[in-house]
């Protein structure tokens, strides 16, 4: 099994004491989470995309090159890049250096994203969001894999014989679709043979692992071999401790301040307890032993191979985060390693491409 440290670099007041960072604080707290989580030994480092308050990740090409710089091993992951609001052709552009510039370390992750004041900054409405998605998917697709393109997309402007360059590093770069609920991103993904992740954060198990027999369903359906089949998934917090009860107390603060903030807008909460929260949500909150239970409970029902934990301490004290991921690492990760495969694809950096010039 494989570990990413995700964040989506948010930037609303801490959950718990009320205190903000500033900007620039706040994105040197991402390249140092990134720079931790491959000293611990994590194996990807993704980094999400918002345009909209409280999120900083309006620009995660340049954030995740400014990390390749700083890094050696670990793969870089978007989480997703949000095809619905951007022009392929750019998106390319942007993607393609990166590769380069991270020594093929890039995997891509997309899905038509959410958020109402994203749509309406970028002129997307909810009707046309998939349709936008999935055109701008076909085209970076084939921009990825042929040197002259010709198309006439509905969304953007038509390309005739169209170099874009620089040609990429991966040839191509692969790319995960990201979905919470939507049956056409796990289509699409199995129609083109390429992997699933699964949010799996807001609702318990069901609909995730209804998604994902989905997606195994339709990749069946499209004549790919079962074997390679591979997905992805989240989780809805992370604190490890010693003992469970040494956990469930450091967690109790941030859940209550979660669950405040969840009312103070209207929402009625999906777990209205810690421990149902623990019990039922993917939150993985305990000993290190019951995390490993929890992961294989539910590798049970998914069958993924890929887990993504918070590289963010959202709320908790940042010592004790990062010692709860340094507890992941020693005493969760080598047994979920031992236990559950890897996905079947090489996870290294790309060997150099071909001269293209």
């Amino acid at each position: 099994m494989r570990f990413l440290a995700l964040t989506l670099i948010a930037n609303a007041p801490d959950p718990v004491t009320g205190e903000r960072t500033s900007t620039a604080e706040r994105f040197s707290e991402v390249v140092d989470s990134a720079l931790e989580a491959e000293r611990l030994g994590f194996d990807g480092f993704a980094v999400g995309e918002r345009h909209e308050w409280p999120f900083l990740s309006s620009s995660p090409p340049v954030v995740l090159s400014h990390i390749a710089a700083l890094t050696s091993r670990i793969r870089l992951f978007t989480g997703v890049t949000t095809l619905s609001l951007l022009d392929p052709v750019r998106a390319y552009e942007d993607y393609a250096t990166l590769d380069h510039l991270s020594g093929g370390r890039l995997d891509l992750i997309i899905g038509k994203g959410n958020g109402a004041a994203q749509r309406e900054l970028f002129h997307v409405t909810p009707e046309d969001q998939w349709e936008r998605n999935a055109e701008g998917y076909e085209l970076l697709r084939r921009i990825w894999r042929e040197e002259k393109v010709t198309a006439s997309p509905r969304f953007r402007p038509a390309l005739v014989d169209a170099q874009v360059w620089p040609r990429p590093r991966q040839r191509p770069v692969r790319v995960w679709h990201g979905s919470a609920t939507s049956r056409e991103s796990a289509d699409l993904a199995a129609r083109h043979g390429d992997p699933l992740f699964s949010a799996n954060v807001t609702n318990p198990i069901e609909p995730y692992a209804d998604l994902v027999r989905h997606y195994r369903e339709r990749w069946e359906h499209y004549r790919h071999d079962p074997a390679l089949a591979v997905v992805g998934a989240g989780t809805a917090g992370y604190y490890a401790a010693r003992t469970s009860q040494e956990a469930l107390a450091a967690y109790r603060p941030v859940f209550a301040a979660r669950l405040a903030f969840q009312r103070q807008l209207g929402l009625e909460p999906v777990f209205p307890t810690l421990e149902d929260f623990v019990e039922r949500s993917s939150a993985l909150i305990g000993s290190p032993q019951q995390i490993a239970e929890k992961v294989h409970r539910y590798h049970e029902a998914l069958g993924h191979t890929v887990l993504h934990l918070s590289a963010d301490a959202g709320g908790l004290p940042k010592k004790e985060h990062r010692a709860s991921l340094e507890l992941f690492q020693s005493d969760v990760a080598p047994v979920l390693r031992r236990e559950i495969p890897d996905p079947p694809f090489v996870w290294g950096p790309a060997s150099p491409a071909p001269a293209d010039d």
